[in-house]
């Protein structure tokens, strides 16, 4: 490890922490079977009750050809983990009276006041119609915007996407200002605020973020959220000084299902981006986002540091889906290894609903979200639990990790 890097202590023994150490081994050795077979290169998953971590198990390797183990300081590419932390930022200019939820989203990018949404046509003849309520800052937030992936293969405006360039995530050789005006003259997958799709609409959220401060993305992270917490290893990029900490990037071969090295993608974190990518960008450490989520986890604040208000944090991370309707009675098909029944949708963040139909153990209110590469997190505030798992396995629907790892967690609490 790094000796100038920062490493999680635990600092309770599972025991006093109301958790059966024996139990918490059943989840350790669960996903100790993923890396003895091959299907993930390695892992990090960390555990914290009431504050204070109270377990967490390193296994296997960060880079898999070159026998180097994950460690404390490992580096991973959080990819939409990113998301979570660009809603924060934006919401603090809110808290600065910098702008509301309710403004119109062509008040900071001009080009989205002549959208127009999708109603049929093809790809090369689209027929639409002009929207009939504005897109609000909002809608970004809940992605109920209209906006959409091209990665997602499910629609005719995620083709036309692709052929704008926008397949992936996230996108070299152009800028952010450019990507956002480029999606403002594709057409929306429907009316805004009517439908919930995961999409882009976070990345617009960066953009609003670079509008309203007068700081690029990455300045204001760096300046009004990372240095404030303490997360001196998040960042767009690792820098030379640091990229032999980064883990290398897998995904499953198509024959043995085997993790198998994806070296085409592996570059894309070492160097400064021309994108800065508030959907997806980020590469962090599970000390520095654990930093992040105590933040959110004591509603704001975190050794000092006060970053939101209580309040604002109670308001990103309750659902706001009209109706209270979850992701499935409101939203289209999203491509994850586990389905969101039962689950509403915050300022940034999933919220369960309904344990009952999402089919999951947790507390209703619990909030979290997930990355591509198989990372995921949530914060249970009726079990003062923040739970985080770290690897990097493209695509995250590859196995089921999520739900086995939140019903693992919560088998081991006993008290």
């Amino acid at each position: 490890m790094n000796a100038h890097a920062k490493a999680l202590v635990n600092e309770v023994t599972p025991d006093a922490a109301g958790m059966d150490p024996k139990r918490l081994r059943t989840l350790d050795e669960h996903f100790e079977r993923y890396v003895d077979d091959g299907r993930l290169p390695g892992f990090h998953l960390v555990v914290s009750r009431h504050g204070k971590v109270a377990h967490q198990h390193r296994y296997g390797m960060r880079d898999v050809e070159g026998s180097l183990p994950i460690e404390d300081d490992t580096m991973y590419r959080i990819y939409s983990m990113t998301k979570p932390i660009t809603s924060v930022a934006l919401m603090m200019l809110v808290e600065e009276g910098k702008l509301l939820l309710n403004d119109p989203v062509s008040n900071f990018i001009p080009s989205f006041g002549s959208s127009r949404v999708w109603r049929g046509g093809s790809v090369l003849k689209p027929v639409t119609e002009p929207v009939t309520e504005p897109m609000l800052v909002a809608h970004l937030l809940t992605h109920t915007a209209g906006l959409t992936y091209g990665w997602m293969y499910q629609t005719a405006v995620d083709d036309l996407y692709r052929r704008a360039g926008y397949e992936g995530a996230t996108t070299r050789g152009t800028t952010l200002e450019k990507a956002v005006d480029d999606w403002a003259q594709l057409p929306l997958l429907f009316q805004p605020g009517t439908e919930w799709n995961y999409s882009v609409a976070t990345d617009v959220v960066g953009r609003i973020v670079e509008v309203a401060s007068g700081q690029t993305l990455e300045e204001f992270f760096a300046q009004r959220i990372f240095a404030p917490l303490g997360m001196h290893d998040t960042g767009f990029f690792a820098p030379e000084d640091k990229v032999h900490r980064l883990a290398g990037l897998y995904q499953p071969d198509p024959a043995t299902r085997r993790a198998k090295r994806l070296d085409n993608m592996g570059n894309a974190a070492t160097h400064r981006p021309t994108f800065l990518s508030g959907g997806g960008g980020l590469v962090s450490t599970a000390y520095d986002y654990h930093r992040f989520l105590q933040m959110l986890a004591n509603d704001g604040e975190l050794d000092g540091a006060r970053i939101l208000s209580p309040r604002t944090v109670r308001l990103m991370t309750s659902n706001h889906l009209p109706n209270d309707a979850d992701i499935t009675e409101y939203g289209r098909p999203l491509d994850l290894e586990n389905a969101y029944d039962g689950f509403g949708f915050g300022l940034g963040f999933s919220v369960l609903l309904n344990p009952a139909r999402a089919k999951v153990l947790g507390s209703v209110g619990d909030f979290g979200w997930g990355g591509a590469a198989s990372t995921t997190f949530w914060i249970d505030r009726n079990e003062g639990i923040i739970a985080a798992f770290y690897t990097q396995l493209l695509p995250s629907s590859t196995w089921p990790l999520r739900p086995y790892f939140k019903n693992l967690v919560y088998q081991a609490l006993v008290d």
